[in-house]
């Protein structure tokens, strides 16, 4: 039986986009058929217990392609008798393709988010870009933007190799009227009151700050009008500054760090999903395409999308949502007040996200979609 072994340094616990995506992915094989090679972290031993495949945890908390490292991974690979291989990120754990390779993977894989547009980009470690392109039998790409980045290092013969795999949503898990009005009740937040909810990680990129100076201008025209930030991070502190700094503590809820399986009733509470990401770092820091967009959408709610990178993929303009100048506060806070103001348009638009998930943007569809570039037989 073919047997898949995973090598990423981004998987749960950690919270974020990419372990969601690892951890999604990894969880549609069938349990005997994946194994995962991963970074260690605290939590990880309560995890792994519950789930259906092995998981072998490195002794640090960050993988990289060292010879310790590349010994234990083939020792992975040769135990479990695998033959084919994903790497979660590609850079820079793609440089141990070769070598698993000459061990016997017949199909190998890369996966490539966001962040490979920086390694593309950066001198001196573009080599590992390429070096994944030439390596493996496909590196995917989430989106056109991305794979135009992505491949400048590339031979022309792998980037014609490169497949899309674009992120997805768990419709079951993120739905409408999923434990929404108790969320409401437990915050203190009234039954009839216009909510705006962003749920990611509170750092720079992802905008929640230029939510909060927005906010003012949206209680102008909405009063009674709440601000759901869901989240931990980085940013935190800068945003609860501006909060007091604006005077909308009143207005605005930060939850602080959850555990992800209970944010989706989070989302639910809202009316609107909004996350106005921007680029940082003189454009080394863009935005992919944030699975939180596509949570937002499945759990029925338009969605504002800052204009960076590929994010603008994440909605259809007009019809399941916005996409913002993500720093102009003015423009953030005029598409939030038309949705609060307009529920029916809301709903209508909410609908129509939901419905264009669950249509092309599932994790079945993606799982299926990576087995099937390993070339194993797909539902």
């Amino acid at each position: 039986m073919p047997r898949t072994l995973i090598v990423t340094n981004d998987f749960p616990p950690r919270q974020g986009g990419i372990e969601a995506f690892v951890q999604a992915v990894a969880d549609r094989f069938p349990a005997d058929e994946v194994v995962v090679h991963t970074s260690a972290m605290p939590g990880s031993a309560e995890l792994d217990a519950t789930l259906p495949y092995p998981v072998v945890r490195d002794r640090r908390t960050t993988l990289l392609p060292t010879a310790r490292v590349r010994r234990e991974v083939l020792e992975t690979f040769r135990t479990y008798e695998c033959d084919r291989v994903v790497f979660g990120a590609s850079a820079p754990l793609a440089l141990l393709a070769p070598a698993l390779r000459e061990a016997g993977a017949q199909r190998i894989v890369g996966i490539t988010h966001s962040a490979e547009t920086w390694w593309a980009r950066v001198p001196g470690v573009r080599r590992v870009i390429r070096t994944a392109g030439e390596a493996t039998d496909h590196v995917t790409f989430i989106n056109d933007w991305c794979r135009d980045i992505i491949a400048r290092p590339m031979t022309p013969a792998a980037r014609d190799r490169m497949r899309r795999l674009h992120p997805g949503a768990d419709v079951t898990r993120f739905r409408p009227d999923n434990g929404g009005a108790e969320v409401r009740a437990r915050l203190g937040i009234a039954p009839d009151a216009p909510v705006v909810v962003c749920a990611a990680r509170l750092v720079a990129r992802k905008g929640q700050d230029l939510l909060v100076r927005a906010w003012p201008t949206v209680l102008a025209s909405v009063p009674g009008a709440v601000l759901l930030i869901v989240g931990d991070g980085s940013a935190r502190r800068p945003v609860e500054k501006l909060v007091a700094r604006h005077g909308v503590g009143d207005s605005v809820i930060l939850t602080g760090p959850l555990p992800w399986a209970e944010v989706p009733p989070y989302v639910d509470a809202g009316d609107v999903f909004a996350m106005p990401s921007r680029t940082r770092l003189m454009g080394l820091e863009p935005e992919g395409l944030p699975l939180a967009f596509f949570e937002g959408a499945a759990t029925g709610l338009p969605v504002i999308v800052g204009r960076s990178g590929g994010a603008p993929d994440a909605i259809e303009e007009g019809v399941t949502g916005y996409v913002v100048d993500p720093r102009d506060p003015a423009d953030i806070a005029a598409r939030i007040v038309e949705l609060l103001e307009d529920p029916e348009k809301a709903r209508r638009m909410g609908a129509a996200g939901r419905e264009r998930v669950a249509r092309d943007w599932t994790w079945d569809e993606v799982a299926q979609t990576l087995q099937g570039y390993l070339g194993l037989p797909r539902a």
